[in-house]
């Protein structure tokens, strides 16, 4: 039989930085009483640049570790790279439900008037068979095209520290897409990293108003709560983010995790 959920366990959020906050501001909506723990691994940041053996191995150890000092009653990944890659790593190590992060493509598939879907992710993510086999179950119909756009990640770190998000980096992502053969014909695009939706509206600018986008962060919230149908939630204390890296750096983010309801930093 197994023991009651302490109302008072959170749900831990684990991302490589803090793009995960655009799943976080979407579970707030759902469930606003769970207690969360956010975690940023910026230390490892970026992921995408990473091989798939190192990203696996990093991401089990520390939801290892974290999960033995947090308890969580559930954990979600809310990193698209480190879900295509490690997620079965993680479900061998941890006991918990773990809720991975998964390119939005079947929802995008349905939306496209056109028939042509632009995917932006991390390298790591852009050339998984997990995109693969996604395109070829719900797009197969479709012409998908991709582009690895690891520079927005940094963008998106640097606008939540209140810097200026450099025009070039979103042109040259675009550029990406728009490029490729029938890219002109792109009528909705895939914000396949969690750090993306935060660039949503500069995006937006620059692809043009007859571009929509579609990222997996309210399908993640719902899931999440379907998984904690019924539990009792009891916030004892301020939820708190956590980051691998230096406090210095984090501290820089406090304004932004305190509007996410993360009012307490830590480093792990």
């Amino acid at each position: 039989m197994t023991s009651p959920i302490d109302p008072a366990s959170p749900i831990l959020l684990f991302d490589s930085g803090v793009g995960g906050l655009s799943v976080l501001a979407q579970l707030r909506q759902i469930l606003p009483d769970a207690p969360v723990i956010f975690v940023a691994d910026q230390a490892g940041l970026p992921y995408g640049t990473k091989t798939e053996a190192q990203i696996a191995a990093r991401v089990a150890g520390l939801l290892g570790r974290m999960s033995e000092r947090y308890r969580p009653r559930l954990v979600c990944i809310a990193c698209n790279t480190a879900s295509t890659i490690a997620l079965a790593a993680v479900r061998e190590v941890l006991e918990v439900p773990i809720v991975g992060t998964v390119p939005a493509i079947k929802p995008a598939a349905a939306m496209t008037r056109t028939g042509v879907i632009g995917l932006l992710g991390t390298a790591a993510t852009v050339r998984q068979a997990y995109v693969d086999n996604l395109e070829r179950e719900f797009a197969s119909d479709k012409v998908l095209l991709r582009h690895a756009a690891p520079g927005l990640v940094e963008a998106a770190e640097g606008k939540l520290r209140g810097q200026q998000v450099d025009r070039s980096v979103i042109e040259t992502a675009v550029a990406g897409l728009r490029d490729q053969p029938r890219g002109d014909e792109i009528d909705t695009v895939v914000l396949a990293c969690t750090h993306f939706p935060l660039l949503r509206d500069e995006l937006a600018a620059s692809f043009g108003s007859n571009v929509s986008f579609i990222d997996g962060a309210a399908g993640i919230a719902r899931r999440i709560a379907d998984l904690t149908e019924n539990q009792l939630f009891n916030r004892i204390a301020s939820d708190r983010a956590i980051t691998t890296g230096t406090l210095a750096d984090f501290a820089k983010l406090t304004s932004t995790l305190a509007r996410h309801g993360l009012h307490s930093i830590e480093r792990f």
